[in-house]
């Protein structure tokens, strides 16, 4: 979780057009103690091991926030947020899945806590990527995923982004049971970004 979200309204600074469907790979709007910023929704941790010492290889679009400040592969990773109208999950049996939308019940953004990096790849060319945060699921998404991102309020941001490990550690919580909506998403054109 996510794996697939949607960002329709706009974000302030960023002139970006609505979006229905973004997908992992894809250049994603990430709120940094900077500013907003564009990044690419994966990161490639080149140069990075496990905990076994062996490279770790493949693109990496969430992290556990169990391990996330403790594993070697994330050392010395960065903070973001990524702002989303809500995500998608799917559940069912292959080539039949059903696909579930999943929004705030007020109708605010929601705030995906994110870690970040900087791939420097062949040709000298800096990719400032981002992993979104996973934790346990709360109530209202248990019966469709395993997981869920670790959503933040508003006055959360600020220390997600700025505070020292510890106050970080203590936001990585499900939502509160009953702020979220989910509900069927057969409406959805999954070929259009």
């Amino acid at each position: 979780m996510p794996g697939r979200f949607f960002l329709e309204r706009p974000i302030a600074g960023m002139d970006d057009p609505p979006r229905r469907n973004v997908a992992p790979g894809q250049e994603v709007i990430a709120l940094t103690a900077d500013g907003p910023r564009h990044m690419r929704w994966g990161m490639i941790p080149v140069g990075r091991v496990n905990a076994r010492g062996r490279p770790v290889m493949e693109t990496i679009i969430n992290a556990r926030s169990e391990s996330v400040f403790d594993k070697s592969a994330f050392a010395d990773v960065g903070r973001a947020v990524v702002p989303a109208d809500g995500w998608y999950e799917w559940t069912g049996e292959k080539r039949r899945k059903q696909p579930w939308r999943i929004v705030r019940k007020d109708g605010a953004l929601l705030y995906f806590a994110a870690i970040t990096d900087v791939w420097h790849a062949p040709g000298g060319t800096d990719v400032h990527q981002v992993a979104t945060v996973t934790c346990a699921p709360s109530a209202d998404v248990r019966d469709i995923h395993h997981r869920m991102g670790v959503i933040l309020l508003a006055d959360q941001i600020d220390t997600w982004l700025t505070g020292d490990e510890s106050s970080a550690r203590a936001l990585m919580q499900p939502f509160p049971d009953g702020m979220l909506r989910v509900a069927k998403a057969d409406d959805v054109d999954w070929t259009t970004p």
